[in-house]
Protein backbone atom coordinates (compact mmCIF):
# COMPACT_ATOMS: atom_id res chain seq x y z
CA UNK A 1 0.00 0.00 0.00
CA UNK A 2 2.27 2.63 1.31
CA UNK A 3 0.11 5.84 -0.20
CA UNK A 4 1.66 7.86 2.81
CA UNK A 5 -0.42 11.41 2.23
CA UNK A 6 -1.24 13.94 4.75
CA UNK A 7 -4.98 13.31 3.60
CA UNK A 8 -5.85 12.10 7.06
CA UNK A 9 -4.51 15.84 8.53
CA UNK A 10 -7.09 17.53 6.86
CA UNK A 11 -9.67 15.58 7.88
CA UNK A 12 -8.99 17.17 11.81
CA UNK A 13 -7.97 20.39 10.99
CA UNK A 14 -4.37 20.38 10.81
CA UNK A 15 -3.56 20.35 7.67
CA UNK A 16 -1.09 23.56 7.93
CA UNK A 17 1.04 21.88 9.24
CA UNK A 18 2.28 20.08 6.10
CA UNK A 19 3.91 17.51 7.20
CA UNK A 20 6.06 15.33 4.38
CA UNK A 21 4.74 12.02 3.65
CA UNK A 22 6.15 9.38 5.73
CA UNK A 23 8.41 6.44 4.49
CA UNK A 24 8.81 3.34 6.29
CA UNK A 25 11.71 3.03 8.95
CA UNK A 26 11.42 -0.61 8.43
CA UNK A 27 10.46 -3.29 5.95
CA UNK A 28 8.04 -6.28 7.39
CA UNK A 29 10.21 -9.02 8.21
CA UNK A 30 7.82 -11.78 5.98
CA UNK A 31 7.57 -12.24 2.33
CA UNK A 32 4.42 -11.06 0.48
CA UNK A 33 2.32 -14.63 0.16
CA UNK A 34 4.87 -16.32 2.30
CA UNK A 35 2.77 -17.89 5.68
CA UNK A 36 5.05 -17.19 8.80
CA UNK A 37 4.06 -20.30 10.75
CA UNK A 38 6.50 -19.39 13.64
CA UNK A 39 8.47 -16.89 14.97
CA UNK A 40 11.50 -17.22 16.47
CA UNK A 41 13.14 -15.30 19.97
CA UNK A 42 14.63 -12.59 19.19
CA UNK A 43 18.69 -12.22 19.45
CA UNK A 44 18.37 -9.02 21.34
CA UNK A 45 15.36 -8.06 23.51
CA UNK A 46 12.41 -6.54 22.41
CA UNK A 47 10.28 -4.30 23.68
CA UNK A 48 6.72 -3.23 22.03
CA UNK A 49 3.92 -0.96 22.95
CA UNK A 50 0.41 -1.76 22.77
CA UNK A 51 -2.08 0.68 22.32
CA UNK A 52 -5.32 -0.63 24.35
CA UNK A 53 -8.73 1.20 24.46
CA UNK A 54 -10.25 -1.09 26.73
CA UNK A 55 -11.99 1.16 29.30
CA UNK A 56 -13.98 -1.18 31.61
CA UNK A 57 -12.58 -2.68 34.70
CA UNK A 58 -13.29 -6.32 34.09
CA UNK A 59 -12.08 -5.53 29.81
CA UNK A 60 -8.90 -3.90 32.03
CA UNK A 61 -8.19 -6.73 34.17
CA UNK A 62 -8.48 -9.53 31.15
CA UNK A 63 -6.37 -7.60 28.35
CA UNK A 64 -3.99 -7.23 31.36
CA UNK A 65 -3.69 -10.91 31.90
CA UNK A 66 -2.95 -11.47 28.61
CA UNK A 67 0.14 -9.45 28.17
CA UNK A 68 1.46 -10.45 31.78
CA UNK A 69 1.22 -13.66 29.91
CA UNK A 70 2.62 -13.44 27.12
CA UNK A 71 5.47 -11.13 28.43
CA UNK A 72 6.08 -14.56 31.08
CA UNK A 73 6.29 -16.83 28.20
CA UNK A 74 8.74 -14.42 25.42
CA UNK A 75 10.78 -12.79 28.33
CA UNK A 76 13.18 -11.55 24.92
CA UNK A 77 9.68 -10.04 23.89
CA UNK A 78 8.44 -7.55 26.45
CA UNK A 79 4.82 -5.81 25.54
CA UNK A 80 3.82 -2.80 27.59
CA UNK A 81 0.39 -1.31 27.75
CA UNK A 82 -0.15 2.04 26.61
CA UNK A 83 -4.23 2.86 27.93
CA UNK A 84 -6.00 4.90 25.47
CA UNK A 85 -9.53 5.58 25.81
CA UNK A 86 -12.03 5.40 23.05
CA UNK A 87 -12.89 9.27 23.07
CA UNK A 88 -10.79 11.00 20.70
CA UNK A 89 -8.58 7.84 19.59
CA UNK A 90 -9.07 8.67 15.66
CA UNK A 91 -7.55 12.10 15.90
CA UNK A 92 -4.75 10.59 18.49
CA UNK A 93 -4.12 8.04 16.18
CA UNK A 94 -3.01 10.46 12.87
CA UNK A 95 -0.85 12.51 14.85
CA UNK A 96 0.96 9.54 16.39
CA UNK A 97 1.27 8.19 12.85
CA UNK A 98 2.11 12.20 10.92
CA UNK A 99 4.80 11.98 14.24
CA UNK A 100 6.72 8.78 13.37
CA UNK A 101 5.32 7.66 17.23
CA UNK A 102 2.60 5.02 16.69
CA UNK A 103 2.44 2.47 19.14
CA UNK A 104 3.45 -1.31 17.74
CA UNK A 105 0.24 -2.90 18.24
CA UNK A 106 -3.02 -0.58 17.71
CA UNK A 107 -5.96 -1.11 19.42
CA UNK A 108 -8.85 0.13 17.53
CA UNK A 109 -12.15 -0.76 15.28
CA UNK A 110 -12.44 -2.00 11.72
CA UNK A 111 -14.39 0.62 10.36
CA UNK A 112 -12.58 3.36 11.54
CA UNK A 113 -9.16 2.17 11.11
CA UNK A 114 -9.50 1.35 7.31
CA UNK A 115 -8.20 4.68 6.37
CA UNK A 116 -5.24 3.95 8.21
CA UNK A 117 -4.58 0.93 6.17
CA UNK A 118 -5.79 2.51 2.76
CA UNK A 119 -2.90 5.69 3.68
CA UNK A 120 -0.15 2.35 4.19
CA UNK A 121 0.26 2.90 7.88
CA UNK A 122 -0.12 -0.70 8.60
CA UNK A 123 0.92 -4.04 8.16
CA UNK A 124 -0.16 -6.91 6.22
CA UNK A 125 -1.07 -9.57 8.40
CA UNK A 126 -1.61 -12.08 5.94
CA UNK A 127 1.72 -14.43 6.40
CA UNK A 128 1.09 -14.53 9.95
CA UNK A 129 -2.40 -16.17 10.57
CA UNK A 130 -2.49 -19.49 10.89
CA UNK A 131 -4.96 -21.51 8.84
CA UNK A 132 -6.40 -22.48 11.90
CA UNK A 133 -7.69 -19.42 12.88
CA UNK A 134 -8.57 -18.28 9.39
CA UNK A 135 -11.02 -21.16 9.57
CA UNK A 136 -11.94 -20.21 12.77
CA UNK A 137 -13.25 -16.92 11.84
CA UNK A 138 -16.24 -16.46 9.41
CA UNK A 139 -15.64 -14.66 5.85
CA UNK A 140 -17.76 -12.08 6.05
CA UNK A 141 -15.56 -10.78 9.36
CA UNK A 142 -12.33 -11.40 7.49
CA UNK A 143 -13.73 -9.32 4.85
CA UNK A 144 -14.10 -6.37 7.20
CA UNK A 145 -10.29 -6.22 7.63
CA UNK A 146 -9.20 -6.99 4.69
CA UNK A 147 -8.09 -4.07 2.32
CA UNK A 148 -6.83 -4.43 -1.04
CA UNK A 149 -6.45 -8.31 -0.83
CA UNK A 150 -4.78 -7.75 2.53
CA UNK A 151 -5.41 -8.30 6.31
CA UNK A 152 -4.73 -5.26 8.00
CA UNK A 153 -6.59 -6.60 11.21
CA UNK A 154 -7.21 -9.06 13.43
CA UNK A 155 -10.62 -9.08 14.49
CA UNK A 156 -11.20 -9.89 18.62
CA UNK A 157 -14.74 -8.82 19.24
CA UNK A 158 -18.19 -7.51 18.06
CA UNK A 159 -21.35 -6.84 18.78
CA UNK A 160 -25.20 -6.83 17.34
CA UNK A 161 -28.19 -4.84 18.08
CA UNK A 162 -30.42 -7.28 19.78
CA UNK A 163 -33.81 -6.76 21.68
CA UNK A 164 -34.14 -6.94 25.09
CA UNK A 165 -37.65 -8.09 26.17
CA UNK A 166 -39.37 -7.67 29.98
CA UNK A 167 -40.71 -10.96 30.00
CA UNK A 168 -43.72 -10.04 32.10
CA UNK A 169 -45.06 -7.46 30.59
CA UNK A 170 -45.15 -9.18 27.49
CA UNK A 171 -47.00 -12.08 29.01
CA UNK A 172 -49.22 -9.90 30.73
CA UNK A 173 -50.09 -8.76 26.94
CA UNK A 174 -50.24 -12.43 25.87
CA UNK A 175 -47.59 -12.41 23.60
CA UNK A 176 -45.25 -15.50 23.87
CA UNK A 177 -42.11 -14.70 24.07
CA UNK A 178 -40.52 -16.05 20.45
CA UNK A 179 -37.01 -18.43 20.97
CA UNK A 180 -36.74 -19.04 16.91
CA UNK A 181 -33.77 -18.63 15.25
CA UNK A 182 -34.74 -14.93 14.19
CA UNK A 183 -37.44 -12.18 14.61
CA UNK A 184 -39.27 -10.79 11.64
CA UNK A 185 -39.55 -6.91 11.93
CA UNK A 186 -43.18 -7.24 11.11
CA UNK A 187 -43.72 -9.46 14.34
CA UNK A 188 -41.56 -7.41 16.58
CA UNK A 189 -43.31 -4.05 15.47
CA UNK A 190 -46.69 -5.92 16.06
CA UNK A 191 -45.64 -7.22 19.47
CA UNK A 192 -44.60 -3.36 20.21
CA UNK A 193 -48.04 -2.61 19.20
CA UNK A 194 -49.82 -5.35 21.14
CA UNK A 195 -47.45 -4.72 24.52
CA UNK A 196 -48.68 -0.64 24.46
CA UNK A 197 -50.72 0.05 26.95
CA UNK A 198 -52.07 3.30 29.25
CA UNK A 199 -49.41 2.76 31.25
CA UNK A 200 -46.17 2.27 29.06
CA UNK A 201 -44.53 1.57 25.92
CA UNK A 202 -44.11 -1.32 23.62
CA UNK A 203 -40.72 -0.38 22.98
CA UNK A 204 -38.13 2.43 24.23
CA UNK A 205 -35.14 2.95 21.71
CA UNK A 206 -32.28 4.78 22.57
CA UNK A 207 -31.50 6.63 19.53
CA UNK A 208 -29.44 10.02 20.34
CA UNK A 209 -26.43 8.79 18.20
CA UNK A 210 -28.32 6.59 15.50
CA UNK A 211 -26.43 6.24 12.37
CA UNK A 212 -24.31 2.78 13.64
CA UNK A 213 -27.72 1.58 14.54
CA UNK A 214 -29.33 2.29 11.26
CA UNK A 215 -26.49 1.08 8.99
CA UNK A 216 -25.98 -2.05 10.71
CA UNK A 217 -29.11 -2.88 10.87
CA UNK A 218 -29.93 -1.66 7.56
CA UNK A 219 -28.47 -4.15 6.25
CA UNK A 220 -30.99 -7.00 7.07
CA UNK A 221 -32.99 -4.84 4.07
CA UNK A 222 -31.02 -4.46 1.48
CA UNK A 223 -28.60 -1.26 2.39
CA UNK A 224 -25.40 -0.49 2.01
CA UNK A 225 -25.41 3.09 1.91
CA UNK A 226 -22.59 3.59 -0.91
CA UNK A 227 -21.69 2.01 -4.35
CA UNK A 228 -18.46 1.47 -4.60
CA UNK A 229 -15.16 1.62 -2.10
CA UNK A 230 -12.27 3.71 -1.71
CA UNK A 231 -11.71 6.92 -2.92
CA UNK A 232 -14.48 6.41 -5.75
CA UNK A 233 -17.61 5.77 -3.65
CA UNK A 234 -20.27 7.69 -4.01
CA UNK A 235 -23.66 7.87 -1.63
CA UNK A 236 -26.62 5.63 -2.80
CA UNK A 237 -30.03 6.02 -0.30
CA UNK A 238 -33.18 4.19 -1.48
CA UNK A 239 -35.87 2.37 -0.08
CA UNK A 240 -33.04 -0.27 1.71
CA UNK A 241 -31.23 2.65 3.55
CA UNK A 242 -34.42 4.44 4.16
CA UNK A 243 -36.44 1.28 5.44
CA UNK A 244 -35.50 1.33 9.47
CA UNK A 245 -35.96 4.56 9.69
CA UNK A 246 -39.40 4.88 8.07
CA UNK A 247 -40.24 1.93 10.05
CA UNK A 248 -38.92 3.83 13.53
CA UNK A 249 -41.01 6.64 12.89
CA UNK A 250 -44.36 4.81 11.92
CA UNK A 251 -43.83 3.14 15.02
CA UNK A 252 -43.73 6.07 17.14
CA UNK A 253 -46.65 8.50 15.00
CA UNK A 254 -48.95 5.59 13.99
CA UNK A 255 -48.39 2.98 16.21
CA UNK A 256 -47.79 4.86 19.28
CA UNK A 257 -45.57 2.04 20.18
CA UNK A 258 -42.12 3.70 21.09
CA UNK A 259 -41.64 6.18 23.95
CA UNK A 260 -40.74 8.93 22.28
CA UNK A 261 -38.89 11.11 24.69
CA UNK A 262 -36.11 7.62 23.91
CA UNK A 263 -35.72 8.75 20.51
CA UNK A 264 -33.22 11.42 21.98
CA UNK A 265 -31.90 9.19 24.69
CA UNK A 266 -28.63 6.84 25.12
CA UNK A 267 -28.99 3.11 25.27
CA UNK A 268 -27.46 3.63 28.56
CA UNK A 269 -30.04 6.37 29.12
CA UNK A 270 -32.92 3.84 28.71
CA UNK A 271 -32.16 1.43 30.47
CA UNK A 272 -33.33 2.76 33.72
CA UNK A 273 -37.14 3.26 32.02
CA UNK A 274 -36.48 -0.08 31.22
CA UNK A 275 -36.43 -1.72 34.61
CA UNK A 276 -38.97 0.82 35.66
CA UNK A 277 -41.67 -0.91 33.07
CA UNK A 278 -41.59 1.89 31.18
CA UNK A 279 -41.55 0.15 28.03
CA UNK A 280 -41.64 -3.77 27.46
CA UNK A 281 -38.61 -3.92 24.83
CA UNK A 282 -35.49 -2.11 24.22
CA UNK A 283 -33.22 -2.44 21.13
CA UNK A 284 -29.65 -2.00 22.78
CA UNK A 285 -25.82 -3.65 21.26
CA UNK A 286 -25.68 -6.92 22.60
CA UNK A 287 -23.22 -5.73 25.16
CA UNK A 288 -25.45 -4.98 27.44
CA UNK A 289 -26.79 -7.99 28.46
CA UNK A 290 -23.84 -7.90 31.44
CA UNK A 291 -25.18 -4.34 32.35
CA UNK A 292 -28.56 -5.84 32.67
CA UNK A 293 -27.62 -8.94 34.34
CA UNK A 294 -26.05 -6.58 37.02
CA UNK A 295 -28.02 -3.60 37.42
CA UNK A 296 -31.68 -4.82 37.03
CA UNK A 297 -33.47 -4.78 40.20
CA UNK A 298 -33.99 -8.39 42.01
CA UNK A 299 -36.91 -10.43 40.80
CA UNK A 300 -36.98 -8.41 36.91
CA UNK A 301 -37.43 -11.17 34.40
CA UNK A 302 -36.24 -10.68 31.20
CA UNK A 303 -34.79 -12.50 27.90
CA UNK A 304 -33.07 -11.61 25.10
CA UNK A 305 -35.00 -12.16 21.53
CA UNK A 306 -33.68 -13.83 18.53
CA UNK A 307 -31.52 -11.45 15.88
CA UNK A 308 -34.29 -9.21 13.43
CA UNK A 309 -34.63 -10.34 10.47
CA UNK A 310 -35.34 -7.76 7.80
CA UNK A 311 -36.82 -7.58 4.35
CA UNK A 312 -34.05 -9.26 2.83
CA UNK A 313 -32.09 -11.12 5.75
CA UNK A 314 -30.89 -11.19 9.64
CA UNK A 315 -27.61 -9.49 8.87
CA UNK A 316 -25.74 -6.85 10.79
CA UNK A 317 -22.52 -5.19 10.17
CA UNK A 318 -19.56 -6.75 10.99
CA UNK A 319 -17.46 -3.69 12.66
CA UNK A 320 -14.85 -5.66 14.79
CA UNK A 321 -12.97 -4.42 17.23
CA UNK A 322 -9.51 -4.74 16.01
CA UNK A 323 -5.46 -5.54 16.97
CA UNK A 324 -3.56 -3.74 13.69
CA UNK A 325 0.69 -3.35 13.62
CA UNK A 326 2.70 -0.49 12.39
CA UNK A 327 4.00 -1.24 9.49
CA UNK A 328 7.07 1.22 11.27
CA UNK A 329 7.68 -1.18 13.93
CA UNK A 330 10.74 -2.08 14.16
CA UNK A 331 9.63 -5.77 14.71
CA UNK A 332 6.81 -5.96 12.80
CA UNK A 333 6.92 -9.86 12.96
CA UNK A 334 7.33 -9.80 16.39
CA UNK A 335 4.40 -7.37 16.85
CA UNK A 336 2.35 -9.67 14.45
CA UNK A 337 3.40 -12.83 16.52
CA UNK A 338 1.70 -11.04 19.92
CA UNK A 339 -1.59 -10.14 18.28
CA UNK A 340 -1.89 -13.81 17.27
CA UNK A 341 -1.78 -14.74 20.63
CA UNK A 342 -4.00 -12.19 21.72
CA UNK A 343 -6.51 -13.48 19.60
CA UNK A 344 -6.16 -17.47 20.29
CA UNK A 345 -9.54 -18.96 21.31
CA UNK A 346 -8.87 -18.79 25.37
CA UNK A 347 -7.64 -14.96 25.06
CA UNK A 348 -10.68 -14.25 22.68
CA UNK A 349 -13.48 -16.01 24.93
CA UNK A 350 -11.93 -13.98 28.35
CA UNK A 351 -12.04 -10.39 26.75
CA UNK A 352 -15.27 -11.12 24.82
CA UNK A 353 -16.84 -12.36 28.17
CA UNK A 354 -15.75 -9.06 30.53
CA UNK A 355 -16.96 -7.16 27.86
CA UNK A 356 -20.06 -8.72 27.14
CA UNK A 357 -19.48 -8.85 23.39
CA UNK A 358 -19.20 -11.57 21.06
CA UNK A 359 -15.68 -13.32 19.66
CA UNK A 360 -14.86 -13.30 16.24
CA UNK A 361 -13.97 -16.95 16.75
CA UNK A 362 -16.23 -19.43 16.89
CA UNK A 363 -14.24 -21.97 19.38
CA UNK A 364 -14.38 -19.17 21.85
CA UNK A 365 -17.81 -18.40 21.50
CA UNK A 366 -18.19 -22.02 21.89
CA UNK A 367 -16.20 -21.51 24.97
CA UNK A 368 -18.58 -18.97 26.21
CA UNK A 369 -21.42 -20.85 25.58
CA UNK A 370 -20.26 -23.68 28.00
CA UNK A 371 -19.07 -21.51 30.84
CA UNK A 372 -22.56 -19.48 30.78
CA UNK A 373 -24.96 -22.07 29.63
CA UNK A 374 -26.43 -19.56 27.38
CA UNK A 375 -27.72 -17.68 30.84
CA UNK A 376 -28.00 -14.06 30.69
CA UNK A 377 -28.88 -14.01 27.20
CA UNK A 378 -26.10 -15.46 25.80
CA UNK A 379 -27.48 -18.16 23.50
CA UNK A 380 -29.16 -15.77 21.32
CA UNK A 381 -26.40 -12.82 21.66
CA UNK A 382 -23.73 -15.90 20.35
CA UNK A 383 -25.72 -16.89 17.88
CA UNK A 384 -26.30 -13.43 16.29
CA UNK A 385 -22.50 -13.62 15.48
CA UNK A 386 -23.68 -15.82 12.58
CA UNK A 387 -25.20 -13.31 10.99
CA UNK A 388 -22.99 -10.67 11.38
CA UNK A 389 -20.98 -9.97 7.56
CA UNK A 390 -18.88 -7.61 5.65
CA UNK A 391 -20.59 -3.68 5.53
CA UNK A 392 -19.79 -2.41 1.93
CA UNK A 393 -19.77 1.12 3.83
CA UNK A 394 -16.87 0.37 5.35
CA UNK A 395 -14.40 0.02 2.80
CA UNK A 396 -15.19 3.80 1.75
CA UNK A 397 -12.60 5.98 2.52
CA UNK A 398 -13.71 8.87 4.06
CA UNK A 399 -17.33 7.12 5.64
CA UNK A 400 -15.74 7.79 9.20
CA UNK A 401 -15.76 11.39 8.60
CA UNK A 402 -19.35 11.25 7.02
CA UNK A 403 -20.90 9.55 10.03
CA UNK A 404 -19.98 11.58 11.75
CA UNK A 405 -20.63 14.95 10.69
CA UNK A 406 -23.46 14.50 7.88
CA UNK A 407 -25.26 11.06 8.36
CA UNK A 408 -25.87 11.61 12.42
CA UNK A 409 -27.21 15.05 12.38
CA UNK A 410 -29.54 14.05 9.20
CA UNK A 411 -30.98 11.21 11.64
CA UNK A 412 -31.20 13.21 14.24
CA UNK A 413 -33.11 15.95 12.81
CA UNK A 414 -35.52 12.89 10.78
CA UNK A 415 -36.40 11.40 13.94
CA UNK A 416 -37.43 14.70 15.69
CA UNK A 417 -39.75 15.04 12.91
CA UNK A 418 -37.74 18.34 11.53
CA UNK A 419 -37.29 16.25 7.86
CA UNK A 420 -39.17 14.14 6.29
CA UNK A 421 -37.37 10.46 3.83
CA UNK A 422 -36.98 12.95 1.07
CA UNK A 423 -34.82 15.74 3.32
CA UNK A 424 -32.97 12.61 4.79
CA UNK A 425 -32.23 11.86 1.38
CA UNK A 426 -30.64 15.13 0.30
CA UNK A 427 -29.06 15.66 3.41
CA UNK A 428 -27.21 12.47 3.26
CA UNK A 429 -26.38 12.84 -0.41
CA UNK A 430 -25.60 16.51 -0.36
CA UNK A 431 -23.38 15.98 2.85
CA UNK A 432 -21.45 13.38 1.02
CA UNK A 433 -20.90 15.35 -2.11
CA UNK A 434 -19.37 18.54 0.07
CA UNK A 435 -17.03 16.34 1.49
CA UNK A 436 -15.86 14.65 -1.63
CA UNK A 437 -16.10 17.59 -3.83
Amino acid sequence: MNKRTTQLLALVGVGALALSACTSTSEPEATPGEEVTSVAPPEEMVELTFQSLSDQPGAIAATEEVVAAWNEENPMVQVTIVPAGWDGVYDKLVTQFAGEAAPDIIHYEAGSVIPFALDGYLADLTPYISDELKNDIGEGVWESVTVEDEIIALPTELQSYMVFANTTLLEEAGITVPDGETLAWEDFRAMAKQATTAEHAGLGWGLKSPTATFMSLGLGNGGTYFEGSGEDATATIGDGELKLPNEIMAMNTEDKSIEASTLTQSGGDVLAGFYAGNYAMTVQGSFQAANIAKDAPEGFEWAVLPALEGTESAAQAANPQTLSVNIDSKSVEQSAAFATYFVNAENMAALNMADALIPASKAAREIIAEETGGEDGWTQILKSGDFLEAAPFMQVAQYTQWKDTVATPAFQTFLAGQSDADGLTKDLTDGWDQITR
